[in-house]
């Protein structure tokens, strides 16, 4: 007999307000307390992403080095270093926001004046507004219309010196193609270029006077290009700007070298955890190079220390731990992942999952996830036999889309819509997906959560005297792409309980003193929230 944990799925009620509110919004197609997308009269009206400034909250370390008067976007020499080029209308003298690309030099930073411990977390799709909605929605009440805010525990926590500010994501462009099986570029700059108009995007992220078709290159006067994950997660780990599907590689196509292997190179530890597949855009720029982000099995095999279609004599060592989905998501072919495809597992090649195991031989304790038993719990053994056995860990759990279950605002796992990545039609999803039953108990129990996964990857990174490791709350994204702001809560809620876990982790070793977090996203969406009341009920 099977016998499921906590975690029970819940069933829509009356008493699920959100969940109401998104279901109201999609009969209806108009919602007075908000929109998706640049037209206020319809609900749902764009579901990509857009070039908002995001927040950056650090703990451990400030912001002074690359904000304010030291800004990139005040400085036309290094912007056009930058991008290449001085991109129009671009500069800024009067720029509190600094780039992406800082977040980087942050690290390096951090490294360098000691820090022992630099944990990156990134809200896949995370923007200001969204980070307000959930605050609302958490805390109640509206406790705030400008700045840091309050109400998440990434906001609220002061128990080490801690910085808030606001960064550019554009790309270096967009529509630069490629050729997977050669791993070369062919038209280098791309269809439309990156670039930053503080008139047009605001200088803030919450200035209302934004032009909206801006924010998502609609402004055919000025098109900027709107980042995807690859090109913002590149922009991450290796301070560079390029091309939307670049993974660790420059504009002309030639690998970059991530942070993690900077600093494994110097005796550190590094991982990734993420709640979507583990060879997803964001967590494959935590350590892997490739022209495309597409290229599933080869990122994995960069982040397994196998040999890949880009370190094909020489593998990378491999990062120390590595827990995500993708588990159980098998085709039969994949044309975006070029000749060296093997039918199976769509994310991880199977003979990648034997190579590795150290049951036949290899480095990685296996954690995957298994009927009938607690996906929270299987992880943890794991993570114990890892560190008992001086092993890697990996793990690979899921649901059939690939990513960890979707939480819902309320903390359920009965997520109205469906995701995005779907080829079916809308009325069969809508059959298929009805409300309430997209999950069976054996998905919500059978998986850990991010939090889970965030203290398994500390346990083992944790007996290291030095330790990188990114975590991914990646199901914000997935939310935003189907507009839907009941999930989108929920995913934030529980990358914030991620975040919890680190910070208890690091409370409970007293080492605020030697490490540094940053918590930040790797692009916004555009939500607009016109009524925040309607959260605080």
């Amino acid at each position: 007999m099977l016998v499921f944990l906590a975690r029970p799925q819940r069933r829509p009620t009356a008493a699920d307000p959100l969940r109401e509110l998104q279901a109201a919004a999609e009969r209806t197609g108009h919602a007075a307390w908000g929109h998706w997308g640049d037209q206020p009269e319809r609900y749902a009206a764009w579901s990509n992403h857009s070039n908002r400034l995001i927040p950056v909250y650090t703990f451990g370390m400030s912001l002074e080095s690359v904000a304010g008067a030291r800004s990139i976007y005040r400085d036309p020499s290094q912007l056009a270093q930058l991008y290449g080029r001085l991109p129009e209308t671009t500069l800024n003298p009067d720029a509190d926001y600094f780039d992406q690309t800082d977040i980087h030099r942050l690290q390096l930073a951090a490294a360098a004046a000691g820090k022992k411990r630099i944990i990156l977390v990134v809200f896949d799709g995370l923007d200001w507004t969204t980070t307000r909605t959930a605050a609302i929605a958490a805390g109640g009440r509206v406790a705030y219309d400008a700045g840091r805010g309050t109400g998440l525990s990434f906001q609220d926590y002061r128990g080490a010196p801690t910085d808030y500010g606001l960064c550019v994501t554009s790309p270096a462009n967009d529509g630069t193609t490629f050729d997977v099986d050669a791993q070369a570029v062919r038209n280098p700059g791309g269809r439309t270029a990156g670039g930053y108009d503080p008139r047009l995007g605001g200088r803030t992220a919450w200035n209302v006077r934004a032009d909206l078709r801006y924010l998502i290159g609609r402004n055919r006067a000025r098109p900027h290009a709107v980042t995807d994950s690859a090109a913002s997660a590149t922009s991450l780990c290796t301070g560079r700007k390029t091309y939307n599907d670049a993974i660790n590689v420059d504009p002309q196509g030639s690998p970059i070298e991530p942070i993690a292997v900077t600093l494994q190179k110097q005796g550190w530890a590094v991982g990734a955890v993420t709640s979507v597949p583990i060879s997803h855009a964001t967590p494959a720029c935590a350590y892997a190079n490739n022209v495309s982000r597409d290229d599933y099995q080869d990122i994995a095999r960069d982040q397994l220390g196998e040999p890949s279609i880009t370190h094909r004599t020489a593998p990378l060592p491999g990062l120390d731990v590595l827990i995500g989905g993708g588990f159980g998501v098998d085709v039969e072919e994949d044309r975006g992942q070029g000749r060296n495809f093997e039918p199976g597992n769509k994310y991880i090649a199977n003979s990648s999952l034997r190579a590795i195991d150290a049951d036949g031989g290899g480095r990685y304790r296996l954690a995957l996830r298994t009927p009938g038993r607690s996906g929270a719990a299987v992880l943890a053994e794991a993570a114990q036999d890892a560190v008992g056995r001086n092993l890697r860990l990996f793990g690979l759990f899921g649901t059939r889309e690939g990513n960890l279950p979707f939480q819902t605002a309320d903390g359920g796992y009965d997520p109205l819509e469906i995701p995005p990545e779907s080829t079916e039609t809308l009325e069969s999803l809508k059959k298929k997906y009805a409300p309430g039953i997209r999950y069976t108990p054996a998905d919500i129990a059978e998986n850990p959560t991010l939090a889970d996964m965030t203290r398994a990857a500390l346990d083992v990174l944790g007996t290291r005297d030095r330790f990188w490791l990114m975590v991914e709350a990646g199901d914000v994204d997935w939310a935003c792409h189907a507009n839907n702001i009941d999930n989108c809560i929920g995913a934030i809620k529980s990358g914030d309980a991620a975040f919890r876990a680190v910070v208890q982790w690091v409370e409970a070793h007293a080492a605020w003193n030697d490490t540094a977090v940053i918590v930040t996203s790797d692009h916004g969406h555009l939500f607009v929230l016109t009524d925040p009341r309607a959260f605080t009920k």
